[in-house]
């Protein structure tokens, strides 16, 4: 009775092999999920940390390059105020720039241009919130690479000059970038490449990359008809995730490996418990004489399986934990998160399982006589 337990205690040695290769699949996993997270806020932070359900772009832009492509007219804002279950809308700007601080910190920014009185004006750790025609925000992290409050930063080759007033708690990035706040006209005008103390073109004034709607709670907002009203074309905040340089490729690869080491999990399971089926199959056949259903055997089997991926992906998540520690706040984008380590764990568990299934099916069909030598 119970084989596939006895089998565990006296097998010691092959098991304790199986449950290493499994453990190593599990730290693999982990570190891969905590660096899909960390590209993830490493490339949108800076979105995921805005107040908006919604961004209307210029119609027919391009939606991998929207941010960069996009370029509406600040009337659209009024067109989206009216529309039924916007709670607020206000013009947005996105722009990657170069600057230098006046205390030599090279440095690049994701400018996004916001009304100081707007709902996206950001919440301030330290320092003083957006105000004045030439005050900043920056990203805490910002802070990490050797910006201060209060210096100046000059925009390369416009040459126009920007004071770091404020600072945002934690990360918030665009594009692996570090996020500046800025008022919307001081965006226009770098945006425009007006130099300092240039002519302005009136356009200048009116252009800005998107409208950030935000809905009222619990309303659901008819993007296509506030398009068609305001001449854009909107994605929601998840969709547009996707045009954050690097995004799409850098979160398909991931998912492509993960999905490769998932099946590398199943098919390594799969493969031991195969071979471990036709080694014990005289065994089997004992039980399979003795009168044990082919259910309970396959219950048996997928038991033993089962023990072993838990124990083995339990050691290997905890390990990926413990490594995952080490590097996080260093300079890879890495990111433990307990959802996706607990995901990656459970799959592993689950298509191990389905690959040991596969295996040992064979074992529920055996005939007892044919396995003990009958037919001799």
């Amino acid at each position: 009775m119970f084989l596939a337990l006895r089998e565990l205690r006296f097998a010691k040695v092959r098991f304790g092999l199986m449950g290493a290769v499994v453990a190593l699949i599990a730290v693999l996993m982990v570190m891969l999920s905590g660096l899909s997270v960390g590209l993830v806020r490493d490339g949108v932070s800076g979105l995921q940390n805005l107040p908006v359900t919604s961004f209307a772009f210029e119609r027919g832009v391009q939606h991998d390059a929207a941010f960069s492509r996009s370029v509406v007219d600040v009337s659209a804002v009024d067109a989206w105020r009216s529309r039924p279950g916007v709670a607020e809308a206000a013009p947005y700007g996105n722009a990657l720039i170069n600057a230098k601080s006046d205390r030599g910190v090279d440095i690049d920014l994701a400018l996004f241009g916001v009304a100081p009185d707007s709902f996206l004006s950001p919440e301030v750790s330290e320092g003083s919130r957006l105000n004045g025609p030439d005050g900043i925000v920056v990203a805490g992290t910002a802070l990490d690479a050797g910006l201060r409050i209060g210096d100046t930063i000059t925009v390369d080759r416009l040459g126009t000059k920007l004071r770091v007033i404020g600072a945002t708690a934690g990360q918030d990035t665009f594009g692996h970038v570090d996020v500046a706040y800025v008022p919307l006209p001081a965006w226009q005008l770098i945006k425009a490449g007006v130099r300092q103390g240039g002519p302005v073109p009136e356009q200048a004034t009116r252009d800005i990359t998107a409208v950030a709607v935000r809905a009222e709670p619990g309303a659901s907002v008819d993007l296509a008809a506030g398009d068609t009203a305001a001449g854009t074309e909107s994605l929601t905040l998840e969709e547009s995730y996707g045009a954050s340089p690097g995004y799409t490729a850098e979160t398909s690869t991931l998912q492509l490996i993960q999905g490769f080491l998932y099946a590398i999990s199943a098919l390594v399971v799969g493969a031991f418990f195969a071979v471990w089926a036709i080694q014990r199959r005289h065994e089997v056949a004992v039980l399979r004489a003795m009168g044990a259903s082919r259910s309970w055997l396959l219950r048996d089997a997928l038991t033993q399986a089962f023990l072993l991926l838990v124990a083995a992906v339990a050691v290997g998540a905890g390990i990926g934990v413990g490594l995952g520690s080490l590097i996080t706040g260093g300079g890879v984008p890495f990111a433990l998160s307990a959802p996706s380590v607990t995901a990656a764990a459970v799959g592993i568990v689950l298509l191990g399982l389905v690959g040991a299934g596969a295996a040992v099916a064979r074992i529920a069909s055996i005939d007892p006589a044919t396995a003990l030598g009958g037919n001799r």
